[in-house]
């Protein structure tokens, strides 16, 4: 009954002439249910339910861009233009997908068109794609087809489509390991790039100073747990308190914040320019070299601000009274131990960038593909949920896999500050970390970093929407 009213409705639409406007009002009316001459979210997300066309969020966004008079309804004037002008775009669209220029769209076109943006999916995956538009059910699309699909989507392009499955979505953990975000040649011709990194900047600082107790009590298990000396959750956050106070459960939060926008914006600008260099002229990145490009930003940004980690680790650590602030830290350590102890533990720090990074794309990408290939039937739009979970589970993966690393990297950092004579390597490090405390030892205060995952990818998203609305990306 779905799939007839939608035709019933759709079929008759063409741009700029008199059956289109004829289709476009009956649409309205049919809209419209309490006949006010407007048509606002509600009616407009209830008539997408009606036709078997809803899509979360779909309603709120096509009456944002469409109301040109904010009154936060569209009117039949306004209506119209939007579909007239979401159409135009729409067989743009289509144009290039029908890469033969036969007038329709096939699996192995779809296949192609997303390869291109880094989204490599199976043939049975694009033919779960083409089936969910294809009506006459003849493994091809036509225009009316396509058009019929997507004109109350308010999403026109296939590039927009799948940004959906922009890999890192703002997940902010409180690691700096990720492959940095990414952004269309449209947004980083506009101010939309810049606002959205503002929004992950503040995001990640809302979301690491929520869960700056369990990083603390992370970075005081990986240095002090042993053996013989086994911290629990409870007995660790009792010995902080008791020698600090509650307070001294964020300490090193301050710093962890502030390294968070040079650290964004030095990898982005590396990650750009490292693309440019490994993709051809016009093309799009392949998921492989994405890693790389996105490997080597990282390393470059963690080279720029790693004395900021070093500060990090030592002012975590501190005892009461040790330390009057961040600079009071940075030149005790200049003046007893010299330059070369701001990059204690760089070496572990830098290979570490590479499990985590791949693990994590490997293991999106697969989820991803996973989800296609089973529920891809509406759209290539996955929700909201879907993605953080995908994006969480990967980073989670990440995690697993590099921990080992960064807490090697972290005891290089303390060992310093715990009056240690012999500065041992990494290599010596981790024989010595196996020898005492066997495998598991190099897991020490992994729960808690577990623990944190979930609310801080809560906390960020739910700032970064919050912020985006703030600086005007989102309405």
């Amino acid at each position: 009954m779905f799939q007839a009213l939608r035709t019933a409705l759709l079929s008759g639409a063409r741009c700029w002439d008199a059956d289109s406007e004829r289709s476009y009002q009956d649409l309205f009316n049919r809209l419209d249910t309490n006949n006010d001459g407007k048509v606002d979210v509600a009616e407009l997300r209830a008539g997408l339910k009606a036709m078997g066309m809803f899509r979360h969020g779909a309603a709120q966004k096509i009456v944002s861009t469409g109301d040109q008079n904010n009154d936060g309804c569209l009117d039949f004037n306004e209506f119209t233009k939007y579909l007239k002008e979401h159409e135009m775009k729409l067989w743009l669209t289509f144009k290039s997908l029908d890469r033969n220029d036969d007038g329709r769209i096939d699996a192995s076109e779809i296949q192609q068109s997303l390869a291109e943006l880094g989204l490599h999916v199976s043939k049975e995956d694009a033919l779960t794609i083409l089936q969910s538009m294809d009506i006459d059910r003849t493994m091809m699309v036509d225009w009316n087809e396509f058009r019929e699909h997507f004109l109350l989507y308010p999403a026109f392009n296939l590039e927009e489509i799948i940004r959906y499955w922009k890999h890192s979505l703002v997940l902010d953990i409180g690691e700096s390991l990720s492959i940095p975000d990414e952004f269309t040649e449209e947004e980083k011709s506009s101010d939309v790039w810049w606002k959205q990194l503002v929004a992950g900047a503040a995001a990640g600082a809302v979301s690491r100073t929520g869960t700056a107790p369990l990083d603390r009590l992370k970075v005081f298990m990986q240095v002090h747990s042993s053996k013989m000396n086994k911290i629990g959750l409870v007995g660790g956050f009792r010995q902080m308190i008791v020698e600090g106070g509650l307070t001294s459960l964020w300490r090193g939060n301050g710093i962890n914040v502030l390294k968070i926008a040079p650290e964004t914006a030095i990898k982005f600008m590396a990650y750009e320019q490292y693309k440019k260099l490994l993709s051809s002229e016009g093309k799009k990145i392949e998921t492989h070299k994405r890693f790389i490009a996105g490997s080597m930003a990282g390393a470059t940004a963690q080279t720029a601000i790693y004395p900021m980690e070093v500060l990090k680790t030592r002012l975590t650590l501190r005892k009461t009274g040790q330390y009057a602030g961040m600079f009071d830290c940075a030149k005790k350590i200049l003046r007893k131990e010299g330059v070369i102890a701001f990059y204690k533990g760089y070496i572990p720090n830098l290979l570490g960038i590479i499990p985590y990074a791949g693990i994590d794309l490997a293991v999106y990408e697969t989820l991803k593909n996973a989800w296609l290939s089973h529920h891809a039937k509406d759209s290539a739009n996955p929700g909201v949920l879907v993605l953080l979970g995908c994006g969480t589970i990967s980073s989670t993966c990440g995690q697993l896999a590099s921990y080992p690393l960064a807490l090697v990297r972290t005891r290089m950092q303390a060992q310093a500050s715990l009056d240690v004579s012999d500065q041992p390597s990494m290599s010596s490090l981790l024989r010595t970390i196996l020898a005492k405390d066997g495998f598991f030892g190099l897991y020490r205060g992994i729960l808690p970093n577990f623990m944190k995952v979930i609310p801080a990818v809560s906390i960020s998203y739910v700032v970064y929407e919050y912020m985006k609305t703030g600086l005007g990306i989102t309405k």
